[in-house]
């Protein structure tokens, strides 16, 4: 039996968790029309509701945030209804759900936007890569750079989703500023080039990240907000000229909010966890009084020593928790994890989605 302290409840902002076990976001591309969360979301998170906590799938704040064919929105009644569906579901299984509230900015592609407009982003800088669309992959595109007066107008769409995610029944919500969307975009000096109040210095290109977090805080409270980065992670085409500065600074301007946790993915997205040699980790956890998440690449080993260590207070796990719904009892005993089939991933039906066995079932079928 390993160290339990992974499996210990541990106490975030009004919340106890049953562990310190986070299931990460994951997208999945499987929201009905309407971008509506249905029935067989439900099922799939209430599977895996033995994580201490849930964090959704990234949810789009309105038509214009949507990067990705089949994701789902949480900005209107039909999409608040949907996801009703899941947090009821989750809290039956005794589980804890945050809403993930976001924004792809340039990552999106005219077919996914409204009436097939340009994205937006801080910059009119065309990044590389293609978008995921219904009828399939296409080249991202020259996104349109954002009118200063057009901010609030943003600022007021995180303020809706996370109202609507209240009416919901989620427990909290994390703002998703990392993995190159749009908040990321305008920390980052290679996608903000701005030369209005919103770009240049470290101050004006950290203002829309706390302008956004003002605005989520006063509908939820500190304390049931997360906000999750990634200072290193080259994901979507993202880059700064000096991220441990950067994120030193973002850090310490958040802090005063008394948010619930910092989710940090600690290097490439699902990638290496060295993707900048020497970026100090420890820096980011000293400089903020809340919960510290910690992302990338983690198994049991490597999570017991971070808590241990003090350099972690909740651990996130992703594409594990994708074939393993009962992930928290795998890791507990310390038995094999599944692997997932990579042809389901994004997409289709309950195939590779709902039907991973848990331990018991799959023992039982050999």
């Amino acid at each position: 039996m390993p160290d339990a302290s992974l499996f210990q409840p541990y106490a975030l902002g009004p919340l106890t968790l049953a562990n310190r076990v986070v299931m990460a976001p994951l997208t999945r591309s499987r929201a009905a029309a309407g971008d509506v969360p249905q029935a067989l979301n439900a099922t799939y998170y209430a599977q895996r509701a033995t994580a201490g906590l849930i964090i959704s799938e990234a949810t789009q704040i309105s038509q214009q945030g949507k990067g990705y064919a089949f994701t789902p929105g949480i900005y209107t009644p039909q999409q608040v209804a949907g996801w009703r569906l899941v947090t009821d579901a989750v809290h039956a299984a005794h589980g804890r759900i945050f809403a993930q509230l976001w924004h792809v900015g340039r990552i999106s592609h005219p077919d996914l936007q409204p009436e097939g407009g340009l994205p937006v982003a801080p910059s009119a800088i065309q990044p590389e890569g293609q978008a995921f669309t219904e009828a399939g992959f296409k080249p991202f595109v020259t996104p349109r750079a954002l009118a200063e007066a057009e901010i609030p107008g943003i600022i007021a769409d995180y303020r809706h989703a996370a109202a609507c995610a209240l009416q919901a029944g989620f427990d909290g919500v994390e703002i998703h500023a990392a993995n190159g969307y749009l908040l990321d975009q305008f920390l980052r000096d290679k996608t903000n080039q701005r030369t209005d109040s919103y770009g240049g210095s470290l101050e004006n290109r950290t203002r829309f990240l706390l302008e956004v977090t003002e605005a989520v805080t006063a509908v939820w409270g500190d304390n049931r907000v997360g906000l999750r980065i990634s200072p290193t992670s080259p994901a979507n085409d993202i880059a700064d000229s000096n991220p441990q500065r950067l994120f030193g600074h973002v850090v310490k301007a958040l802090d005063r909010f008394g948010l619930a946790y910092l989710h940090v993915v600690e290097g490439a997205t699902g990638g290496p966890r060295e993707a900048v040699p020497g970026f100090d980790w420890l820096a980011l956890r000293r400089g903020f009084r809340g919960a510290y998440m910690a992302n990338n690449g983690y198994d049991l080993a490597l999570a017991q020593a971070a808590l241990k260590e003090g350099r972690a207070d909740l651990i996130a796990f992703g594409r594990p928790f994708i074939a393993n719904p009962d992930l928290v009892q795998r890791l507990r005993h310390g038995s094999p994890l599944a692997k997932l089939d990579q042809a389901t991933l994004y997409g289709g039906d309950a195939h590779g989605y709902t039907d991973y066995p848990p331990m018991v079932q799959a023992a039982a079928a050999q």
